[in-house]
């Protein structure tokens, strides 16, 4: 599947793609742990919640705030911090602190002066409001998962996008995600760049994105910019 010729919409993967959720989380984790003493390990961190997260969204749908709470209480458990449930808010409060990449508005700010642009991300309404602060722009449309009950990478959010936009024809969808977004967005035929920010192999019997780059700024050349 090929890029489109005459590209109308480009749709954009918020947490991983255009925010550094890794550098926000580690950091909500150091600095509550550290209030009891306690330090977790970076890697182990993120591996733990790409887990935990997932197994959660995958179960009867909630908000994602809750869905944050309930990770971090399941990290704590795993690696031996006595957090009390009552504090796992920390986690949820510390999203309007997570950073964007430092290319991120530089880039949007080139693809939204030719095209429409959209998100597309597992998030609820609040969350994503006090996140936007960070990518202060005019997107023509929005999905949530609080707006489609439902979690990347079930088809819904591509579904509604389809049906807002009446066709896909022209749409191109960028995120740094492979599982909660390449995969889906290939099963509905819609054209995919994936922002590989860690090299990751793609696993045996993985497709192809249409397009693999290692930064926005490559995949804006790559739509024609």
């Amino acid at each position: 599947m090929a890029l489109p010729k005459q590209i109308n919409l480009v749709t954009f993967d918020v947490y991983g793609t255009l925010i550094d959720w890794e550098q926000g989380i580690v950091d909500a984790f150091n600095n509550e742990a550290a209030r009891d003493g306690f330090t977790i390990d970076r890697d182990e961190l993120i591996r733990n919640f790409h887990e935990i997260e997932r197994d959660i969204e995958g179960g009867s749908y909630e908000l994602y705030a809750e869905v944050l709470r309930r990770t971090a209480v399941e990290i704590s458990k795993r690696v031996d911090w006595p957090l009390e449930p009552s504090r796992s808010g920390f986690l949820p409060d510390s999203v309007q602190r997570w950073p964007a990449f430092k290319e991120t508005n530089t880039q949007l700010n080139k693809v939204a002066k030719k095209y429409k642009t959209g998100l597309i991300s597992n998030v609820d309404d609040k969350l994503l409001g006090q996140t936007r602060r960070h990518i202060p722009h005019d997107f023509d449309l929005v999905v949530t998962a609080q707006q489609v009950r439902s979690y990347k990478p079930d088809m819904a959010h591509f579904t509604e996008c389809a049906r807002r936009m009446g066709t896909k024809k022209g749409w191109v969808h960028v995120s740094a995600s492979y599982y909660h977004d390449v995969e889906p967005a290939m099963k509905n035929k819609i054209p995919v760049i994936w922002v590989n920010r860690h090299k990751d192999a793609l696993e045996p019997g993985h497709k192809k994105p249409t397009a693999e780059v290692k930064n926005l700024a490559e995949a804006v050349k790559l739509l024609g910019i």
